[in-house]
Parts: structure tokens; C-alpha cells; sequence
């Protein structure tokens, strides 16, 4: 297998990273915005599963309209390229939905689970920006720097729920 099979980097840091941070915040801000309107962590996870679907299949129909276009790739081979250019994004929106199944069985409520997913996200968007930073040999105060601005991308969706509910 190649080093950058997508299978040996299935968040796809390799690649870019854009997928594994774009499921994150997806997942987040359905989070966010749908939290306070939902009866059940069923609910909400069934929302985000479908916001997170809907918005993947949008990101793999334009990486395949841009790779046809783009690199002259026959539709199944762009279809093919497109599937692993945007696993990243399903792969990565199970962390906060995992995060808020567990706090539901550990007897959470919806909001507990809700807001501990959210801050779930918070520190993996802040980990994937330090990794970032890192891998582009940035030093500590770079990468703690790098860390801060993908955090405050998570506190942004953050302020987005506190001023919906």
C-alpha cells in the first residue's frame, strides 16, 4: 500500500487535512444549531448523520465535476478520486457524534451531550491545526499559535449556539 493511500491516512492529513476539518465543523454546527430545537440525542444524531451525508455527497459531486473538468479523468475515475478526497469528511464528523452517544448511555442529557461534543470538536480542530503546524515546521509557539486559530474556529460554532438558544 502507498504511503498516501488514503486507507494509511484515513483523515486524509496528507492530502490536506480540508476534509477531516470540514466534517468536524459541519458536525458541530448542526450540533450548534439544532441542540435546543431536538426532543432526543436520536434526533440529533440522525440530523447530524444527514446534514454530515448531504453536505459529503455536495464536496464528492464537485471534487468529481472539478477532477472530470479539471485533470480530463473519465467520470468513473473522478467519481473514484472523489470517494477518497472526501471520506475525511464522515470520518472525521464520528468523533463529536461518538462523543454525544457516549455522554446519552453514560445518562447525560441532551444538552450535556450536546456542549461536550462541542467542545469535543473544539480540541480536535485545535489538534488538527497544531499537527498542521507542526508538519509544516512551524516551532512550539507556531504550532500553539496554529492550535489557537483552528480553536477558535470551534469557539466561533460555539457563540453560534449560545446565540440560537
Amino acid at each position: 500500500m502507498r504511503a498516501d493511500h488514503p486507507l494509511r491516512d484515513p483523515l486524509g492529513f496528507g492530502r490536506g487535512g480540508e476534509g477531516a476539518i470540514t466534517g468536524t465543523v459541519v458536525c458541530a454546527a448542526a450540533i450548534a444549531g439544532a441542540a435546543g430545537h431536538l426532543e432526543s440525542t436520536a434526533q440529533l444524531s440522525l440530523l447530524i448523520a444527514g446534514t454530515v451525508i448531504i453536505y459529503w455527497i455536495a464536496h464528492l459531486h464537485a471534487i468529481t465535476i472539478g477532477s472530470a473538468l479539471n485533470r480530463h479523468h473519465h467520470p468513473l475515475a473522478a467519481v473514484r478520486h472523489a470517494f477518497w478526497e472526501a471520506l475525511p469528511i464522515l470520518g472525521a464528523s464520528l468523533v463529536p457524534l461518538g462523543v454525544l452517544l457516549v455522554m446519552r448511555l453514560l445518562g447525560a442529557s441532551l444538552m450535556t451531550g450536546a456542549w461536550t461534543a462541542l467542545y469535543a470538536s473544539i480540541v480536535l480542530l485545535a489538534t488538527y491545526s497544531y499537527q498542521a503546524g507542526a508538519r509544516g515546521g512551524l516551532g512550539v509557539s507556531g504550532r500553539l499559535a496554529s492550535a489557537t486559530v483552528g480553536a477558535l474556529v470551534g469557539v466561533l460554532v460555539v457563540i453560534l449556539k449560545a446565540l440560537l438558544h
